[in-house]
């Protein structure tokens, strides 16, 4: 993830044209279809994995319920398509590598516009989807890869598409002293894991932060705690080729195996859920071992809430397609042009046919369904808080009351779906929040009360890597 090296390389070979050879076929199996609605998917990543999530969740927002984004960037942030470069605008990867990383984007009205044209023209589905999408972002102020400008600009990519109603679909975390990594709850490095504030591999930091869990719980509400031993699901191999046809993996820089978790209870035909959780640079496997599918924390909340995590995997590829560190495609380096943020793009395509074949067997009529949990405050930032719950069938919304420490609760907004991010609260401030159904505009009985304090707003610091990690 060496900016630097990167830019050197991309000059060096931008020119460079190779024919790559065919794929060697992978020792697994192809993936069972499952007892899981695709409307009820999700996306994750971090870093590349990150702008590939935004690229899925928002060409395929019809079946996406939402996405995470972990030091990841807006919509078209590389701006890669052949009249960019016919119009003297640096190269995609240049781009990627410049103002994509170091901050801040381009123009962020002209990826408004490609998302739009996109959304028009039927490459992508309508942006109407994105508005009821639960977001998670988040930006490690010890981050040294990415800028906080370009999580900032995903941010606004988000804000520019959700309704003001909505806007408490978007849940931005700023305030843990991570370096570029997903945080794993752990606070102390365990079995090689980076201290909080490393920016190195293999980025996945421990930080005293479960943010696996937090992101799955932002999007499908609140969720049985996760597993804490054993796990009773399985994880499988399978053959990438069979889902990157007509195309090899190989030139598409994607391995010939990936991975999945499944739980027993999915085997068995209960109705499940699949989310998608993508790696960043350097962290597939063939970089870090199986470190992102067995320590990043997605499969023990998986086993202990019925969800299928799917780990599609990367390869690095030095020469045609120039990926030397294993990233996912956000500049267009497969076919260099604007098609990789679109359905039709060579990975989305093959992301979409595995969430197709893990998504074959599921049942008409069936739904799945969380386990009756309360009211939590699931995370707190500086000015906001997550809420998540338990959601009610018939329920056509929920109403959010606020408190302070002491005194009444007053209506914040009414929500669709079992979470809630409410902002623009202060600093090292103790809160209090309710929630109640409402059925065919007619209020439930509140639920339980559930109280947090914000965080404190971090120190400037000029240093990413350096920076004091507040208590």
């Amino acid at each position: 993830m060496d900016v630097a090296a990167w830019r050197r390389t991309a000059i060096a070979l931008s020119c460079l044209v190779l024919v790559a050879g065919p794929a060697l076929a992978a020792e697994s199996e192809k993936l069972s279809g499952y007892n899981a609605d695709i409307r009820e998917s999700s996306i994750s990543g971090i870093s590349s994995g990150a702008f590939m999530a935004v690229q899925f969740g928002t060409a395929w927002s019809s079946v996406i319920k939402g996405v995470g984004v972990v030091a990841g960037g807006p919509y078209w942030c590389a701006k890669a398509d052949a009249m960019d470069i016919m119009n003297g605008y640096p190269l995609p990867i240049m781009t990627a590598t410049g103002s994509c990383m170091v901050g801040p984007p381009r123009d962020m009205n002209r990826s408004f516009e490609k998302a739009d044209a996109k959304a028009a023209s039927g490459d992508i589905d309508s942006l109407q989807f994105v508005t009821r999408q639960k977001i998670y972002l988040f930006h490690g102020y010890n981050d040294a890869v990415v800028a906080k400008s370009v999580t900032d600009a995903a941010a606004d990519f988000y804000r520019h598409y959700l309704s003001e109603a909505n806007r408490g679909n978007l849940y931005y975390q700023t305030t843990v002293g991570a370096g570029h990594s997903l945080a794993v709850a752990p606070d102390k490095p365990v079995d090689g894991l980076n201290d909080c504030q490393v920016n190195a591999a293999p980025f996945i930091n421990s930080c005293g932060y479960d943010q696996a869990g937090i992101i799955l719980q932002h999007i499908y509400g609140a969720l049985n705690a996760p597993n804490p031993g054993p796990l009773t699901g399985t994880i499988k191999r399978f053959d990438q080729s069979i889902y990157t046809k007509p195309n090899d993996p190989g030139p598409l820089s994607l391995d010939n195996t990936g991975f999945v978790f499944v739980p027993q209870d999915c085997e068995q035909g209960a109705a499940c859920r699949v989310h998608i959780a993508l790696h960043g640079c350097k962290q597939n496997v063939g970089d870090i071992g199986r470190r992102y599918i067995d320590d990043t924390g997605y499969n023990a909340w998986a086993d202990s809430n019925r969800l299928i995590v799917l780990y599609p995997q990367t390869k690095a590829s030095p020469f045609a397609p120039f990926n030397p560190q294993g990233c996912w495609d956000w500049w267009s380096y497969v076919n260099h042009s604007d098609s990789y943020v679109t359905k039709s793009g060579a990975q989305i395509r093959t992301i979409k046919a595995m969430l197709d074949a893990l998504t074959a067997g599921a049942a008409p009529g069936t739904a799945p369904s969380n386990a009756f949990n309360p009211l939590k405050v699931i995370d707190t930032s500086d000015t906001s808080a997550a809420l998540a719950w338990t959601p009610l069938e018939a329920t056509t919304a929920y109403r959010i009351f606020r408190a302070g420490a002491d005194g009444p609760f007053t209506a914040v907004t009414d929500v669709a779906g079992p979470s809630f991010a409410d902002s623009g609260l202060t600093p090292r401030t103790a809160y209090r929040w309710r929630v109640s159904p409402i059925v065919n505009g007619t209020e439930g009985p509140a639920s339980n009360d559930a109280a947090a304090t914000t965080r404190v707003a971090p120190a400037p610091c000029q240093n990413p890597g350096t920076c004091p990690i507040a208590p």
